[in-house]
């Protein structure tokens, strides 16, 4: 029997109707463009700061200088200097020729992190073209994903979260329609890419593995017995890279990286961060799903379908001690693609609804399609435009941005005069996005300077300050609470050292040290300065006499 379909479109659009499509498309690149400037303009605003604006990014840095010097980040905390990283090196290995070059610096992890965005944006957009076929809604799903606050959060910092997204992305694009390939040496050609590009995303963060489970969860469907060989191979190049990198550092790298990295998980932080994700993204959350249950009965299951489900899946993660709204990135933009293509197939009057048991249910309802496409051409540029008021940032003072801030009706929310819709769903998440002022840069001077007059070793919670004033960087604060969170860390080396106040100044911001250095810190020494730097109190403490 031939297989029926229900086109659910107007053949013929009213002028009026096509008319106001393109106005209401034109508001939405409008925002979104606008957006776009908002985030190039705080990109280049923290490629110029020359000291920590996330937690974590000095001791990123400080990971990246040792890769220069080919050296292993993943060294034994319990000896001097108690320094050791817990990431996967190929994002500081990539940094790493830079600071060969330029020496200890914050702009070329920051620059590529933002390009790294830029290329991810680009690769979504091919993605919905390519099987979309609207080049309007191509561009308007790379802004969306560029637009996102948490993207526009991370996306410019030296951290290699954004890199794992950009390999995950340019993989899963890759391998989209590799299961329907005719052409096999043009089929492995794209296999082994995409692979790589897998691995690639995992050797810069752990979280691409959910990005793996979708890749080959997709190749199961369209061959399991290829799926299954060519599992084999990537597992055992994997194994293979990780049993090389733990011999090469004497166990430390399934320490560091694994062991650790098991901390304390908090329920109500995923639901506050799951709720945060939704409220900001939902206009765009919404027709992606919508596009995934039409791939499950209605059409073939695409990788992008599979990787979205994976995505959420690892964004429940979230919870974890250290954990934050970073771990939904990848489910942005796989978000962005299905609802890039949900988009297109809308004003491209492309439905089709094959006869089955689902659309047998609907088939009274086909006398309302043509209605329903029209309105279609209207409800899909209003969620463009739903999802920019959503996701809505920018600073509000300034000759241009003071203005649009008023006309808006536009109050900051966050540091240094910035609104950021981030802030007023979960809280917290506005302090990170703002831009920084030449008296943050003044004030961090100002530490630098107390860190060189300092006669002998100095220890700081960021590294910045030890970096630029040419001191040794000692300890990583964060990864030895996640090791002694884990019984991990024997802290006794450490504290002799500031029970016999070897240390001739102390810097302190979020105390992250383990509990019974932050007491040992207590007992040997006290505060004499408070230097405001960012939105933060860096506490500056000298040996008790």
């Amino acid at each position: 029997m031939a297989e029926r379909t229900y086109p659910t479109t107007l053949a013929r659009p009213a002028l009026s109707l096509l008319t106001l499509n393109r106005l209401l498309l034109a508001a939405a690149f409008v925002i979104l463009g606008s957006l776009f400037v908002v985030y190039v303009i705080y990109a280049a605003n923290l490629i110029q700061f020359p000291f920590d604006y996330d937690q974590g990014e000095g001791f990123e840095l400080v990971d990246t200088i040792m890769f220069s010097q080919g050296q292993w980040p993943y060294q034994d905390t319990n000896t001097f200097p108690f320094y050791s990283s817990n990431y996967p090196p190929l994002f500081h290995v990539i940094a790493a020729p830079f600071a060969a070059v330029f020496g200890p610096a914050y702009w070329y992890g920051r620059l590529l992190g933002f390009l790294g965005t830029l290329v991810t944006a680009s690769a979504i957009g091919l993605a919905v073209y390519r099987d979309g076929g609207h080049r309007g809604i191509a561009v308007l799903s790379g802004l969306a994903f560029l637009a996102s606050n948490t993207i526009y959060h991370i996306g410019p910092l030296f951290r290699q979260h954004m890199t794992m997204v950009m390999f995950e992305t340019l993989a899963v694009v890759i391998l989209c329609h590799v299961n329907t390939l005719d052409d096999p040496r043009r089929r492995r050609r794209l296999l082994l890419t995409g692979l790589a590009l897998i691995m690639a995303a995992g050797y810069t963060k752990q979280l691409a593995i959910g990005t793996a489970v979708a890749a080959f969860v997709y190749l199961f469907i369209g061959q399991p017995r290829r799926a299954i060989l060519w599992g084999l191979g990537f597992a055992a190049v994997g194994i293979g890279i990780f049993l090389w990198i733990d011999v090469s550092t004497n166990g430390q790298w399934w320490l560091q990286t694994i062991a650790a990295n098991v901390n304390d998980y908090y329920p109500d932080q995923t639901f506050g961060l799951f709720r945060l994700w939704f409220g900001l993204h939902g206009f765009l959350l919404i027709p992606a799903a919508l596009y995934a249950l039409y791939e499950l009965y209605f059409d073939r299951l695409s990788i992008y379908t599979i990787w979205f489900v994976a995505a959420v899946g690892i964004s429940l993660l979230s919870g974890k001690w250290g954990a934050g709204d970073s771990y939904f990135a990848t489910s942005i933009a796989a978000m962005s693609i299905l609802s890039g293509l949900f988009a297109a197939r809308t004003l491209n009057r492309g439905w089709r609804f094959p006869e089955n048991y689902i659309s047998r249910v609907f088939r009274p309802l086909r006398a309302v399609g043509p209605a329903v496409a029209a309105a279609g051409l209207v409800i899909v540029p209003l969620l463009y435009i739903g999802y920019g008021r959503a996701v809505w940032h920018m600073p509000t003072d300034g000759p241009i941005f003071g203005p649009l801030a008023q006309i808006l009706n536009i109050e900051a929310n966050a540091l240094n005069g910035f609104y950021d819709s981030a802030g007023r769903v979960a809280g917290g998440y506005a302090d990170i996005g703002h831009l920084t002022t030449p008296t943050d840069s003044a004030n961090g001077w100002q530490i630098v300077e107390r860190v060189r007059a300092a006669d002998g070793l100095v220890l700081s919670e960021e590294a910045a300050f030890n970096l630029l004033a040419g001191k040794p960087v000692i300890t990583n604060p964060t990864q030895l609470l996640n090791l002694a969170n884990n019984g991990q860390f024997d802290s006794s080396g450490l504290i002799a050292m500031i029970e016999a106040q070897e240390f001739s100044l102390i810097i302190m911001r979020a105390q992250f040290y383990p509990v019974d250095v932050l007491q040992a810190i207590a007992r040997a020494y006290e505060q004499v300065e408070t230097i405001p730097m960012n939105g933060f109190a860096y506490l500056l403490l000298q040996p008790r006499s």
